[in-house]
């Protein structure tokens, strides 16, 4: 049901012009989910092989939704090799500005079943990064499961004030982030991303996914969320 709401407000968002490009997770989740794995293993081996049977799934999945409005979609598995070696990057930037130019919304995902240590690019908060430099987006907007940047997580206390804009990624809002947790996912890597991406001059929103028509309303410009102000 998250993916066919996700699905749903993409679609918004492309008819009111926008060419999309989807980083998504979910891989491992939908492999544990087909084999019956109650808790997330924790040798490599094993994150990727259920990366492998969830990674069919996972498509099918937005397959499913995406084509209830005719709209193709096309997987990329990558690696932190794809961004570092200067062929293959270039690569990568031709394959989607083709794909863009045929009406096809790329879903991108660490290949979770290849990846290393030496050749993993991280969580997908870093991967996005990567991806809106590589084409220049015009906006990066990442979903999460708290309203933005709070200056103390709103899970573990009270009086923390949600941070609506910042100008800047100083030390004391990336202590902000610290205090959300360093792990995957969680907030620090999150602000390290926009801190990048503010510097070369793209925009980044960290908001609530599971508002409705979020992502349009980030694209009127209404004042959700926390908005990271490029450089320039």
């Amino acid at each position: 049901m998250k993916l066919k709401k996700l699905v749903d407000q993409l679609m918004e968002s492309k008819k009111m012009g926008r060419e999309l490009i989807l980083v998504s997770s979910g891989a491992i989740g939908a492999g544990m989910g087909r084999i019956n794995l109650n808790r997330r293993p924790r040798s490599i081996s094993k994150l990727q092989a259920a990366a492998a049977v969830g990674q069919g799934i996972l498509m099918q999945t937005y397959e499913h939704y995406f084509d209830k409005y005719g709209q193709s979609i096309a997987q990329l598995l990558l690696t932190k090799d794809d961004f570092t070696n200067p062929i293959r990057y270039t690569n990568l930037k031709n394959t989607l500005e083709t794909l863009i130019s045929w009406d096809v919304i790329p879903v991108i995902n660490e290949n979770d079943t290849v990846a290393i240590e030496e050749i993993k690019v991280g969580d997908n908060d870093t991967l996005s990064g990567y991806v809106a430099l590589g084409v220049n987006a015009d906006i990066l907007i990442i979903l999460t499961d708290v309203e933005g940047l709070y200056t103390r997580d709103p899970n573990e206390s009270e009086g923390g004030v949600l941070v609506k804009k910042v100008e800047k990624v100083t030390p004391e809002v990336e202590g902000w982030a610290s205090k959300a947790g360093k792990g995957f996912g969680g907030m620090y890597t999150k602000v390290q991303t926009a801190k990048i991406l503010a510097e070369n001059g793209i925009p980044t929103v960290i908001v609530d996914g599971k508002e409705k028509h979020v992502i349009r309303s980030i694209l009127e410009g209404e004042e959700v969320g926390t908005f990271f102000a490029p450089k320039k």
